[in-house]
C-alpha cells in the first residue's frame, strides 16, 4: 500500500465522522495570494495574510526576468523545492528556504531564483482547503493503485512529480480523457497513455495511478498538487465557486470567451491538442482590460515575463480579442476567483487616503482604483485610475476626453500597498469589495435595455459610467434621482431626465443602460464605478438642505474620512473633503471633481461628527440651500 501523508486541509475541517454540522464560511482572500516583491539578497518577510504554517499550502515563486519556477510546500518542508520547468528531483537546502508562517512565509536564502538583490519576483500561494486545493505525498508501489486525498470534491486537475529522481511532471485535467495526460515542463499537446491514471477518473476521495514510473515506480517518492473544480463551498452561504478547471475552443481567429460565473484573478492556460506553453496571468502583474499591457509568465519555461494583448477578465469570466491562441483549437485552463469575497466591516480595510506631504499612498490592502487630485490649477487636475483599466491610464473627471497615458503616475504593477504619483496632491485609494465598491469594463452594443453584470453583491446606489475610447460626458446614477434621470460628473448641472439607464433600476447582479453614445455605443469601450452603503464603512445617501447646521448620520462611530456632495435640484459642483487635509471644527479644504481649479482653503462648510459629518450653517446654497436636494458618498 502507498504511504500517504496528509495535513492542513484534512485536519482543519474534517470529513466523515469528524464532519462539522455548521457551515464555516470560506473566502478566496484567505486561500490564495499573488504577492510581488523585490529581492534583497538577505532575509525578508512576505505577509500575504495566508495561514500556511497551521493550514498547509504551496508557495510558487517566479523571477519576473529569466529564472526557474520554484515550488515549495508545507508537506515536504521548507528545505525542499521543485521546479515546474525542470525534470530535476526535489532539491534540498540545509537552511529552510521559505519558512511558512501564519501570515505568509519568510525568505531566508539570498538565491537568484527567489531573492537576488535588485530583482523582481512574483509569488503565488495556495493554502490547503477542501474544495480548493490539497497536497498529498506518497510512495509508489509499481502496481495500479489509488491515492487518498482530502480535497472533499472531485479533482479538476492533478499535478504529480516524482521527487527522488529526475522525472517529468504529469498533469491530469478533467477536460481530457482519463487516458490522457499533459506534461507541465513541456509545451507538448496532450498524449495518450493508460499507465498514468489507470484509465480511471478520480473521485472525491481518491485518484488512481498506473504503473508508469513518472507516477508510481516501486519505492519512488511523489508529491501531488490537487486542484478543485466548481465545487462550491465559498462565500457567506458556502455556495460560490472559487476555482475552475475547464476547456475552451478558439474560433477561426484564435479567440475565445469563457464564462465562469465570476471574475478571475489568476489564469493558467495550455493548448490541449496543440503545442503551446503553460501561460499564467494574474491581476497583480497585469490581467486587465487594456489591450497592450497585459503580462504573462510561463510554468514550463525560465524566460522573462512578456507584455502584450492576452486574456482580459470580465465580470463573469475572461475573453481574448487579439488572436491569442491557435485557430479552432482546444485549450485547458485553471482559473481562480477574484477577491475580496468578505463584506468589509471597517473603512480602513478598503479605503485609504494620502496627504499632501507624501509622494506615495501606502495601504495595507491591494488598491484597485484611485482618484488623484494635484490640488493645483491644471487641465488634468482630478483623474480616475484603476487596475482593471491598466497601469498608467487615466480618465480626467473634469472633462470628456478618452482615457490617456498617465505618465507613470498610476502604477498598478505591484501589490499596490504603494500607489505612485500623489506628489503634492491627494490620493483616494479604493479596494473592490462586496457591498462597498466594484468596477466593470464593458463594450457597448447599442441595444437599449442591455444589462451589464457586476460583482458588487449589493444594489448599486451610486454609479459613474464613462466612455474609455471617445469624448463623452461622465454619466452618474443615484438612487434618489432614480433610473429616469442622470447627472454629469464633469459639470455642475442639475439632475435631468435621461434614458441612459433604460428606465430600469440596477439590481444586486446587473445594471441596465440605454443606447446613448455616453453609455452604450457599439464602437466604444466603457468603465463603470459602482458604490453602495456598507454598514460602518460607507454611506450613499441624500439629504434636504436647511440653511442651518445639520448632522448627516451615516451610521459611523468615528466620523467620515471622505465626503462627496452634489446638489441635484439645481446647479452645484461635486465637492470633496477628506480627513488627510482636514475635516475639523475649523476650516476644511475642498476640491471640485468637475473643475480644473486648485483646492479651496479658508472655508468651513462641513465639520466633524462621530456618526458621519456635519453641514455648517455657513455652507453655500450648493451644499445646504434651504429645501434643496443633495446626494452624498461618505466613507469612514
Amino acid at each position: 500500500m502507498p504511504l500517504v501523508q496528509t495535513r492542513g486541509a484534512a485536519s482543519a475541517q474534517g470529513f466523515g465522522e469528524f464532519a462539522q454540522a455548521a457551515v464555516i464560511p470560506q473566502y478566496i482572500e484567505d486561500l490564495f495570494s499573488t504577492y510581488l516583491y523585490a529581492g534583497n539578497s538577505s532575509t525578508q518577510t512576505i505577509t500575504n495574510n495566508l495561514d500556511l504554517s497551521n493550514e498547509g499550502g504551496l508557495v510558487w515563486i517566479r523571477q519576473r526576468s529569466a529564472g526557474d519556477n520554484v515550488l515549495m510546500d508545507t508537506v515536504r518542508g521548507a528545505n525542499y523545492y521543485l521546479s515546474s520547468n525542470s525534470t530535476a528531483a526535489s532539491a534540498f537546502n540545509a537552511v529552510p528556504l521559505t519558512p511558512f508562517t501564519s501570515t505568509g512565509f519568510d525568505i531566508n536564502v539570498p538565491y537568484g531564483n527567489w531573492n537576488a538583490s535588485g530583482t523582481n519576483y512574483c509569488s503565488w500561494s495556495f493554502r490547503e482547503q477542501p474544495k480548493f486545493f490539497d497536497i498529498v505525498t506518497y510512495t509508489g508501489t509499481g502496481s495500479n493503485t489509488t491515492i487518498a486525498h482530502n480535497l472533499g470534491s472531485v479533482p479538476g486537475s492533478i499535478w504529480v512529480k516524482r521527487t527522488d529522481t529526475t522525472s517529468d511532471w504529469q498533469v491530469y485535467h478533467r477536460s481530457l480523457a482519463n487516458t490522457q495526460y499533459l506534461v507541465l515542463n513541456s509545451t507538448a499537446a496532450a498524449a495518450t497513455g493508460a499507465t498514468r491514471w489507470n484509465s480511471t477518473t478520480p473521485t472525491s476521495l481518491v485518484f488512481s495511478v498506473g504503473t508508469d514510473a513518472t507516477v508510481n515506480a516501486s519505492a519512488g517518492t511523489y508529491v501531488a498538487y490537487i486542484f478543485a473544480h466548481d465545487a462550491g463551498g465559498f462565500g457567506d452561504l458556502a455556495t460560490d465557486n472559487a476555482i475552475s478547471c475547464g476547456l475552451y475552443t478558439t474560433n477561426g481567429s484564435g479567440n475565445a470567451t469563457v464564462t465562469l460565473g465570476y471574475e478571475p484573478q489568476w489564469l493558467m492556460w495550455k493548448g490541449a491538442n496543440v503545442s503551446e506553453q503553460w501561460n499564467i496571468q494574474d491581476t497583480m502583474r497585469g490581467f486587465t482590460n487594456n489591450l497592450a499591457t497585459d503580462k504573462r509568465l510561463f510554468a514550463d519555461l525560465s524566460i522573462a515575463e512578456q507584455t502584450g494583448d492576452y486574456f482580459h477578465p470580465t465580470a463573469t469570466g475572461f475573453t481574448s480579442t487579439s488572436g491569442l491562441g491557435q485557430n479552432n483549437s482546444n485549450y485547458i485552463y485553471i482559473a481562480i476567483r477574484r477577491g475580496a469575497m468578505k463584506v468589509p466591516t471597517v473603512g480602513t480595510s478598503v479605503f485609504a487616503l494620502g496627504g499632501t506631504a507624501s509622494s506615495t499612498l501606502t495601504t495595507s490592502f491591494p488598491v484597485d482604483a484611485f482618484i488623484q487630485n494635484s490640488l493645483t490649477s491644471n487641465a488634468a487636475n482630478s483623474r480616475f485610475c484603476s487596475r482593471l483599466q491598466g497601469s498608467n491610464i487615466r480618465l480626467i473627471t473634469s472633462g470628456g476626453a478618452a482615457e490617456t497615458a498617465d505618465n507613470g503616475d498610476s502604477q498598478f504593477n505591484g501589490n499596490s500597498y504603494t500607489v505612485v504619483g500623489a506628489g503634492s496632491g491627494i490620493v483616494f485609494g479604493f479596494q473592490r469589495a462586496p457591498s462597498f465598491f466594484d468596477e466593470v469594463c464593458y463594450k457597448g452594443d447599442d441595444v437599449s435595455g442591455r444589462t451589464v453584470t457586476h460583482n458588487l453583491a449589493a444594489v448599486p446606489e451610486l454609479m459613474i459610467v464613462r466612455s474609455r475610447t471617445s469624448n463623452r460626458d461622465w454619466i452618474v446614477y443615484s438612487v434618489p434621482n432614480g433610473a429616469t434621470n442622470a447627472m454629469n460628473l464633469n459639470n455642475n448641472l442639475a439632475t435631468a431626465s435621461s434614458s441612459d439607464w433604460a428606465s430600469t433600476a440596477p439590481t444586486s447582479t446587473v445594471f441596465s443602460v440605454g443606447n446613448s453614445s455616453a453609455v452604450n455605443d457599439s464602437t466604444t469601450n466603457y468603465v463603470a464605478y459602482l458604490f453602495a452603503t456598507c454598514a460602518g464603512v460607507s454611506k450613499v445617501g441624500s439629504y434636504t438642505g436647511t440653511g442651518t447646521t445639520q448632522t448627516i448620520n451615516c451610521g459611523f462611530t468615528a466620523g467620515s474620512r471622505f465626503v462627496l456632495i452634489k446638489r441635484t435640484d439645481a446647479t452645484g459642483d461635486w465637492y470633496v473633503w477628506d480627513s488627510a487635509r482636514g475635516i475639523v471644527a475649523g476650516n476644511d479644504p475642498y476640491i471640485l471633481l468637475n473643475s480644473t481649479a486648485a483646492q479651496v482653503t479658508g472655508t468651513d462648510y462641513i465639520d466633524t461628527a462621530a456618526t458621519g459629518f456635519e453641514i455648517s450653517s455657513t455652507a453655500p446654497a450648493a451644499i445646504n440651500a434651504s429645501a434643496g436636494t443633495f446626494i452624498f458618498l461618505a466613507i469612514a
